[in-house]
């Protein structure tokens, strides 16, 4: 088949691969003039830190889906983070964590005694859990309703706790309010809010000690050139970038190809990989559907004269009132006046993102998606988080800092995410699993989607699992055909 990919994100890179080893001809049309999507770099003098995603969760999976691509181990390197991160609260409660289940067990004894039989009941039910989840969602698509709904099917949905939300599912592990903040937080990895986030998610946290949070040496970014290399290697794929798609041409039900700005092109198959609401603009006979966006970020980049060793890579820092945050950025769609923030400082285990001696620090802080909020003109509230910063953590940072740069939600949405939400659709209960968009979203043959917001969600791993769904999709309707023919 001669297959399109519109956009060149991690979702359609990974397509183009697995379709390509199926002797498929694949086109990549990117608007941008890099490969990546939301991975990519902020350079500048010498540093470079991530712009999007840092944090490398599922470590085998990751590992094996590249590998099912061509991309072998041997090619990058992965850093376990030990410890995973440090939680700091605003009482000045410090709590760490670690991977494994028995040093994690000392520490909540330390830091909250009493809850250990908790933390020991929430990894043992997160295992079974996990097991289910894997097996019985992720590596399953539902472009066929009835395929979801089967007796075992819904068996294993309830045994995820879909009706509890992570933090009331938390509730029934710990006492202690500020550790099921501790292990409900995570939902913010993929934009949702843990106070009503369904318990499925919890899976996250848990996944966080029995597989552990890891780093891709040289920035989790330097997987797309060694993507980009890979597919320019391959006869049957081509990339084109800086070329918009200004349709997807759709006959009698079928997709027949796109329109760009230099005219029609014919193709056997369209994928769809941009943050997928989008693609209503892109087929403009069909009724756009509407969708809760993920929460937004507010992302500050420092390059700095120095190295803070005596800090973890990541660390998560506790605002006086979690609940009001989450509220104003789920529920109010307001600036948070005391947020909660997360601080990524790599350089303290990767000497090459920046000069010697010196180091990179990423700051991102959760606000809301299709706000009124002009970003823009916040700088005293993003100087009170420097602050912050500053007093809690990084000792004398503000003159540390040689440069800074400020990514906001605007910027988000000029690039084409959804309202400005940094990671895809919401992970609601009903934009979750059979009710998330599908690799195949519509009754349109020749027509699928790949990307965060398209089942089975965000996450890289999550999102390179999408697209072998994709792939093996595509090759289950040419076969379909192939037979009815």
């Amino acid at each position: 088949m001669k297959i399109a990919i519109v956009g060149g994100g991690i979702g359609g890179m990974m397509g183009a691969l697995y379709l390509s080893r199926k002797g498929h001809e694949v086109t990549i049309i990117e608007k941008e003039k890099r490969l990546g999507g939301r991975m990519n770099f902020v350079e500048r003098d010498g540093f470079k830190i991530d712009e999007g995603p840092t944090i490398v969760l599922l470590p085998e999976m990751f590992q094996e889906l590249l590998a099912e691509a061509g991309i072998s181990k041997d090619q990058y390197e992965l850093v376990l983070c030990d410890p995973l991160y440090t939680i700091r609260f605003n009482d000045g409660k410090v709590y760490t964590k670690y991977p494994g289940t028995e040093r994690q067990v000392e520490e909540v004894a330390k830091v909250f005694p009493g809850q250990e039989e908790g933390f020991r009941r929430f990894m043992t039910e997160g295992s079974q859990r996990f097991a289910i989840g894997k097996s019985a969602f992720l590596e399953n698509s539902f472009v066929q309703k009835k395929d979801f709904f089967t007796p075992g099917n819904v068996k294993n949905l309830l045994a995820l706790k879909p009706q509890l939300s992570v933090k009331q599912l938390m509730s029934r592990y710990f006492t202690d309010e500020r550790l099921q903040l501790a292990y409900t937080l995570q939902a913010l990895y993929i934009g949702g809010d843990p106070f009503s986030a369904p318990g499925m998610y919890s899976l996250v946290p848990f996944s966080e000690h029995e597989h552990g949070v890891h780093y891709l040496k040289g920035g989790y970014a330097s997987i797309v050139p060694l993507l980009e290399g890979k597919l320019q290697s391959l006869p049957n794929v081509t990339i084109r970038k800086e070329r918009t798609v200004k349709r997807i041409i759709t006959e009698n039900g079928t997709a027949k190809g796109l329109e760009l700005e230099s005219g029609r092109e014919e193709y056997d198959a369209v994928v769809f990989n941009g943050d997928f609401p989008a693609v209503s603009s892109l087929l403009p006979d069909r009724k756009s559907k509407k969708f809760i966006p993920s929460s937004a970020c507010v992302l500050l980049y420092f390059g700095l004269d120095r190295v803070y060793d005596e800090v973890n890579v990541h660390q998560f820092f506790i605002g006086n009132d979690y609940a009001k945050h989450m509220k104003a950025v789920f529920s109010d769609r307001q600036k948070p006046d005391d947020p909660a923030f997360y601080t990524f400082h790599p350089s303290k285990i990767d000497e090459t993102l920046a000069p010697e001696g010196k180091g990179v620090l990423y700051t991102l802080i959760p606000v809301p998606a299709g706000s009124e909020v002009d970003w823009a003109n916040e700088k005293e509230w993003i100087d009170g988080i420097i602050d912050r910063m500053e007093e809690l953590s990084f000792p004398g940072l503000r003159d540390a800092i040689e440069w800074m740069e400020v990514r906001t939600p605007a910027d988000a949405e000029a690039f084409g995410l959804f309202k400005g939400g940094s990671f895809g659709i919401g992970p609601t209960l009903f934009q979750s699993g059979v009710f998330r968009p599908q690799v195949k979203p519509f009754n349109t043959k020749g027509l699928y989607a790949v990307g965060a917001s398209v089942h089975p969600g965000g996450g890289i791993p999550i999102v390179m699992q999408g697209a072998k769904l994709l792939a093996e999709q595509i090759e289950r309707d040419l076969l379909s055909e192939r037979r009815g023919s």
